[in-house]
């Protein structure tokens, strides 16, 4: 008898929603994954369980536009153990008006390798 531990998960990669088991050794390991449809489900099983990976999003202080804050997010997953160092890093940025859809903030945030982009525009008063 194996004493590997199991978890679930759900995918989430399109919309079938696979339920996912995930076998992992001793040695934190993927051994095994069922319940997945298509090779997409196994991959995204295995990097959830190694190394899992999120965008962030938030808003940032714009001055001298008629919006006060605009949205921004990563251009590409981070380690979710880096999410709280990306956050500090968003949290030290004010903007000057106007500001484009697009525009890059933050290049390299907190050494993840992402950017920080705007994901709408805030024009000038």
């Amino acid at each position: 008898m194996s004493n590997n531990e199991k978890r679930l998960m759900t995918c989430i990669v399109c919309p079938l929603g696979c339920e996912l088991e995930v076998e992992i050794d001793e040695n934190g390991n993927v051994v095994a994954v069922t319940g997945n449809t298509c090779p997409k489900g196994k991959d995204y099983a295995i990097q959830e369980v190694t190394a899992p990976k999120r965008v962030v999003m938030s808003v940032v202080y714009v001055k001298g536009s008629i919006f006060p804050t605009v949205s921004v997010k990563t251009n590409k997953p981070v380690l979710k153990s880096k999410i709280f160092d990306v956050m500090k890093e968003i949290s030290n940025i004010t903007l000057e008006a106007p500001v484009e859809i697009g525009q890059i903030i933050i290049k390299n945030v907190a050494g993840t390798d992402a950017d920080i982009v705007t994901t709408r525009p805030a024009p000038k008063k």
